[in-house]
């Protein structure tokens, strides 16, 4: 997840020119926090939680890596407990022959660090399958962006009686190589507009990347989340601030974090996300 959510952020105003000025601004660094990112999922192998420090909004360099916090993960309805063990800076459990996500269950995080206790909750919801992926090769004049590829959209039905939401990333040849990510509720963008209808265009088709569309060859890979309503909320409000830009857009702040200090008297605030997501998965490679 991309730290800009959860560090000291800054914005500055400067006005329109004909030429453009470097200008070298002295912004305080501000207080640094503890991140949590800590998703739990229905897929089976490694689950990972990374744990770092927040850095300045204009440091580059890598966030620390905190080291020395216990972290654990309660299936509430099962009763079964998940310790997570610090490796190759990130805290992760195996869950190789049996996933820890099941769907219908709710979730605790439990950290200890620095002597205080933090908690956070989430349940995982139901996701529809992924029905197919399809493409079309366009040429440069034939496509929005100017350019020439393959452009892939994912078929999915939304399921019936409820409010569903739903995060949809896609991939280039395998998970490391993410290009992007949209969010829907019921297939769609507003709560109260359709249950259980085919995704919309506009989503379906989000799962390409318009300025380097597929090429021959190459493998598109789309995975489609459930999650609940508040962390819709955060991970539509993180989606707003990594990609805010422009003269008009929106002041960045920190994202509320749903994980609780419940020590008596605790200072500490840990910034940053606890989640759970059921997934379906689906994936072609370009003929």
């Amino acid at each position: 997840m991309k730290k800009l959510a959860f560090l000291t952020i800054f914005a500055a105003f400067a006005g329109l020119t004909a030429c453009e000025d470097k200008i070298d601004l002295d912004i305080p660094n501000g207080k640094s926090f503890p991140v949590m990112d800590a998703w739990i999922t229905t897929d089976m192998g490694v689950q990972k939680i990374k744990f770092t420090m927040s850095v300045p909004y204009t440091d580059n360099n890598p966030a620390p890596i905190i080291t020395d916090a216990a972290i654990t993960v309660f299936d509430l309805t099962a009763g079964t407990t998940y310790p997570f063990a610090f490796k190759d800076n990130v805290y992760s459990y195996d869950a190789t022959n049996k996933p820890i996500g099941v769907l219908g269950h709710a979730y605790k995080l439990h950290v200890e660090y620095k002597g205080e206790i933090f908690e956070a909750y989430d349940t995982i919801r139901r996701v529809p399958p992924i029905d197919s992926i399809s493409y079309q090769f366009k040429t440069k004049e034939e496509s929005i962006s100017g350019k020439e590829g393959y452009y892939a959209k994912f078929h999915a039905k939304d399921l019936d009686n409820g409010t569903d939401y739903y995060w949809i990333r896609s991939y280039r040849n395998d998970t490391t190589k993410r290009l992007g990510d949209a969010f829907s509720i019921d297939g769609s963008y507003d709560e109260g507009i359709s249950d259980g209808s085919t995704f919309i265009l506009p989503i379906a088709e989000g799962i390409t990347d318009y300025s380097k569309p597929f090429q021959q060859n190459e493998k598109i890979i789309v995975r489609l989340s459930s999650v609940t309503h508040r962390s819709y909320d955060f991970l539509s409000q993180v989606n707003e601030q990594v990609n805010a830009g422009g003269l008009f857009a929106k002041v960045l702040e920190n994202v509320k974090s749903n994980i609780d200090n419940i020590t008596p008297s605790g200072k500490t605030r840990i910034l940053g996300w606890f989640g759970t997501s059921a997934v379906s998965k689906s994936e072609k490679e370009v003929k």
